[in-house]
């Protein structure tokens, strides 16, 4: 899950260029991985929207707020770390986050919680539950496409009981031969969940828009990884993406008006990739 304009789980053969075009030994060196890989994949805004709703959420809440000494930069900074310590209490989901809007009121504001504003602050949190899924552009056709040749596992993080629900409505979960819902994507959760299903390290691919819980703990386990860039990441999932280590694989496929993921698949599939 970390902010957005809408990124792009863009389009079969561009996830297909970074698997079947990863160079290991030569800079001039392409070599065809074979199928049958494991590709464990994230479900927030990697499949679909996710990030913009609670945005949109803390707009309204912030609004409501209507803090007549912070600024609404610092009522954000603030909910941001009120969140973070909210969810190293109880975990990711919703539930979470209603809890840290309103400790975030509570803690900004000398005005009593009336049950009235006690159920306005709720109303934010339900606006996101109440939300459709949308899903990102060419998410459907890729994984159909990516689940006759591989072996797909999904890997999110949070409350079990709603990504499972997001997970049906969306209409993907034939797609999947597992599903994981992790507490945490951290290092060792990578090391267990490969041990757990047998993933081979070098076939194994771990493909999201987070650079802290997607790509950087999969590196850090020895797996390859498929970073898609959103526009609207969660910020606390922000991170620099480190260097993968030797003999694994790490492919950017961030869009650009000049450089679209259709002419890029073509790319990744004619050109050397340097590791």
């Amino acid at each position: 899950m970390a902010c957005r304009s809408r990124l792009i789980f863009h389009t079969s053969s561009a996830v297909a260029g970074a698997l079947y075009n990863q160079c290991v030994n030569s800079p001039t060196q392409i070599v065809r991985r074979p199928a049958n890989q494991t590709l464990l994949i994230d479900a927030d805004d990697t499949l679909w929207e996710n990030n913009i709703y609670f945005e949109r959420a803390i707009t309204s809440f912030i609004s409501y707020l209507d803090h007549r000494v912070h600024t609404e930069e610092e009522v954000r900074g603030h909910l941001n770390r009120v969140e973070h310590d909210t969810i190293r209490a109880h975990g990711y989901g919703l539930h979470s986050f209603r809890r840290s809007l309103v400790a975030c009121f509570e803690q900004l504001t000398d005005v009593p919680m009336t049950d009235e504003k006690h159920r306005r602050i709720e109303s934010f949190a339900q606006s996101i539950a109440d939300q459709e899924i949308e899903l990102l552009p060419d998410v459907a056709p890729t994984l159909s496409e990516l689940a006759t040749r591989h072996r797909l596992i999904l890997v999110t993080k949070g409350d079990q009981d709603e990504q499972t629900d997001k997970l049906h409505r969306s209409g993907l979960a034939p797609h999947f031969t597992s599903v994981e819902v992790l507490p945490e994507k951290h290092h060792e959760a990578y090391l267990s969940l490969s041990s757990h299903h047998g993933c081979e390290a070098c076939n194994t691919w771990m493909v999201g828009n987070s650079p802290r819980s997607d790509v950087n703990p999969a590196l850090s386990a020895g797996l390859n990884a498929i970073f898609i860039p959103h526009d609207f990441t969660w910020v606390l999932e922000h991170e620099v993406v480190n260097q993968p280590l030797q003999g694994n694989n790490y492919s950017n496929l961030r869009a650009s008006p000049t450089s679209p993921f259709i002419s890029r698949s073509a790319s990744l599939l004619q050109q050397p990739q340097k590791t």
